[in-house]
């Protein structure tokens, strides 16, 4: 086992793990159950054992693009969070990821908060020269701090940002003129709202063939709809469908993708549509690597 990880069981189709022979180049999850710096709706640290359960529901084949849940990727457990401490568990979860590339590994991290992302962004933005994040997303999550908090779910991409990565955000609908500010003020930081997504969808995907950084793609479940995903931390009407969601996920797939996160699922419930959707996420990604 990675330090500072458990098990409590893996996503379907999931490698065994053996230290001894970890494929190179290849994808880990590591869940981490923390939500501590939650505003709304607090659940969101049940995310990882729900969203395992639920891929258990999909089959090998992947009707959607054709292909097999052929690559090979392991699940490493969950993350020793420190419960109410936010910077200390980005702190561990940072060295994770460490510990991960080390071994020629990939992040997938299921959430938990999306505070989460910020120990994983950190890791890579110190690995790659160049990073983009692609950040499917209700809300820009980039005020400096929330609350008095500078480590919180609602600071994580201007943490990404100080980091010095380049930012494509995806589906937003809600922001602070702070943030819209901020914005403005900067000249990477790339703008996609929902209604652009739903009516220019190829501009979207045109736009993702042209990023030629090593990309990390972040998804917070609150980018989709209530109506498909309603146990998230700050669910937001006017959201994206899971059709479009694939799109994205197609389109990356031509493209160098060094981790990716999906997080707030915020349920307690086997089966739940919210965790289901996550699942699929996941699934469908792992389907075209």
């Amino acid at each position: 086992m990675l330090l500072n990880t458990y098990e409590p069981w893996k996503f379907a189709f999931s490698a065994e793990t053996d230290f001894e022979n970890i494929k190179k180049d290849s994808y880990g999850i590591i869940g981490v159950p923390f939500d501590s710096t939650t505003s709304y709706h607090s659940g969101s640290r049940l995310g990882p054992v729900v969203v395992r359960e639920a891929s258990y529901g999909f089959e090998n084949y992947n009707i959607n693009f054709d292909t097999s849940l052929d690559a090979v990727f392991y699940d490493f457990g969950d993350v020793n969070v420190v419960p109410g401490n936010c910077r200390a568990t980005c702190e561990i979860v940072e060295d994770t990821v460490n510990e991960l590339t080390d071994l020629g590994v990939k992040p997938i991290t299921i959430g938990g908060e999306h505070s989460a992302s910020i120990g994983v962004i950190k890791a890579l933005s110190e690995k790659y020269d160049k990073l983009t994040v692609v950040h499917l997303d209700a809300h820009r999550d980039l005020a400096f701090e929330f609350i008095g908090e500078k480590y919180s779910h609602a600071t994580v991409m201007r943490r990404a940002h100080e980091f010095g990565a380049d930012l494509v955000q995806i589906g937003i609908r809600s922001s602070s003129k702070d943030e819209e500010d901020f914005v403005k003020s900067t000249y990477n930081i790339q703008t996609f709202k929902n209604k652009d997504v739903h009516r220019h969808m190829d501009a979207v995907e045109y736009y993702l063939t042209t990023v030629e950084n090593p990309i990390y793609l972040s998804i917070d479940m609150d980018v989709l709809d209530p109506a498909i995903a309603p146990a998230v931390g700050n669910p937001t009407p006017g959201g994206l469908f899971t059709s479009e969601i694939e799109d994205v996920i197609k389109a990356l797939s031509y493209k160098d993708v060094v981790g990716m996160d999906v997080v707030e699922t915020a349920s307690d419930r086997l089966g739940e549509s919210t965790a289901v959707a996550a699942a699929k996420i996941i699934y469908d990604f792992l389907s075209l690597i």
